[in-house]
């Protein structure tokens, strides 16, 4: 950095004091500064951003709404977000209200996989909405001393953006920015509070149980039909950034932003497609459709669980069982007593284990609604059996759902004597 730069930076730190978050303004016209290959530069849309001497490198490449990313265009997002407004329903992944320029498909690149304060970002990309078109902006980090240029072209950039949309931002991409910003936070504006969908969140919902992991490029493969050619994997991205900084040479590092520019562009394809599913724009399977019931009852949306769940109960799929026991404890729970007991007696009726935890509900129900102590003493015994076959395998809570089915027992037996 020049005399001059690092004055004006010793300048804005005495001023502290006298204000939190000084104002930040333009730096004078820098000389000019030769950029190594910037004929590659060039033949990859990038550009340099200067920043009183720092720079970084921007690139920006942009496709027109009709443009099809594995099984979606662009331009379905638009039908998603009003998909979301009509429907009413309070979801986390629910935009409504929200138009499509103001989500940010945000994802980074760093130089490790931990976080922290040695980490580095030195890429921060991101797709966005811009009128007709969808534009895909990185900011690179070209010189690893110039990180004030860094966050001072991507927040100028992304100033208009009200939430991003991420794969594990909130545990990773988001904190990591946080951290470095907070190194250079005297010299660039302020971290804008944004919204923040993370998909990974919702991809774990519905896939962990059917997908070997939930890594973004799986799902790409396996429901978003997308399919990258000679991708550079995640893991070599701090390696060939590491040997950029040796030899300045873009071609070093074009992989690694090739590999981003598919991450960030994945993000629209699955937030529509995600959306698609929980709004019914798309069909969904049946282990997706229980999935989403189960999503829908831990939020406390019981009538689209309950639609859910009768679907796959009223079906012949292997969850059958799982979603008649479910179903019929979203009808307890609604104190519809009548239709739980029908479900769960239809289970008992078609043979196969049904957990102690089942014939305690049973229990439940006709002692306390039925008024039916001879049933509800039944149902009882048949839950002790089961938990008493455990044996030395039982572990503390089962001891002591034991103990509370033994009392319970004890406590009907005393009510059909006194009959």
């Amino acid at each position: 950095m020049s005399l001059k730069g690092k004055l004006n930076r010793l300048k804005g730190h005495m001023q502290l004091e006298e204000k939190q978050q000084p104002a930040l303004s333009l730096p004078e016209a820098h000389e000019a500064k030769e950029i190594p290959h910037m004929d590659k530069w060039n033949k990859l849309q990038a550009k340099p951003q200067f920043w009183a001497d720092e720079f970084v490198m921007v690139r920006e490449v942009r496709y027109p709404l009709a443009y099809q990313h594995g099984r979606y265009r662009f331009e379905q997002l638009h039908e998603i977000l009003a998909a979301w407004q009509s429907c009413g329903l309070d979801h986390p992944l629910s935009a409504a209200g929200l138009n499509a320029e103001q989500l940010l498909f945000f994802d980074t690149e760093t130089t490790g996989l931990q976080g922290g304060v040695g980490n580095t970002i030195f890429l921060l990309g991101y797709s966005r909405f811009d009128g007709d078109s969808v534009v895909m902006r990185q900011h690179f980090l070209a010189e690893a001393n110039a990180e004030i240029a860094l966050y001072q072209s991507f927040l100028q950039a992304v100033d208009s953006a009200t939430h991003l949309v991420t794969f594990n931002g909130k545990s990773f991409d988001w904190p990591q920015v946080r951290t470095r910003h907070t190194l250079v936070r005297h010299e660039v504006p302020q971290l804008p509070q944004f919204g923040h969908f993370d998909l990974l969140h919702g991809a774990r919902r519905l896939w962990k149980h059917e997908l070997a992991s939930c890594r973004l490029s799986l799902i790409e493969q396996a429901k978003l039909g997308v399919k990258r050619q000679e991708d550079v994997p995640g893991y070599m991205a701090p390696i060939l950034y590491f040997d950029y900084l040796q030899d300045a040479n873009p071609d070093t590092i074009t992989g690694v932003l090739q590999h981003n520019e598919w991450d960030v562009l994945s993000l629209i394809t699955l937030y529509i497609h995600l959306s698609g599913l929980l709004l019914e724009q798309q069909a969904a399977s049946a282990e997706e459709r229980f999935e989403i019931a189960r999503w829908f009852e831990t939020l406390g949306a019981d009538q689209p669980a309950t639609i859910l769940y009768e679907q796959i109960a009223n079906s012949r799929h292997s969850l059958r069982k799982e979603a008649c026991i479910a179903l019929g404890h979203l009808y307890k729970k609604q104190k519809n007593y009548s239709q739980a007991l029908a479900v769960w007696e239809g289970l008992l009726q078609e043979g196969g284990y049904l957990s102690a935890d089942f014939f305690i509900e049973l229990a439940k129900i006709y002692e306390h609604q039925q008024k039916d102590a001879e049933k509800a003493l039944y149902y009882a015994k048949h839950a002790q059996r089961l938990l008493q076959q455990k044996g030395s395998l039982l572990r503390q809570k089962a001891k002591q759902d034991l103990r509370a089915c033994e009392q319970r027992i004890d406590r009907l037996q005393r009510k059909l004597t006194r009959l």
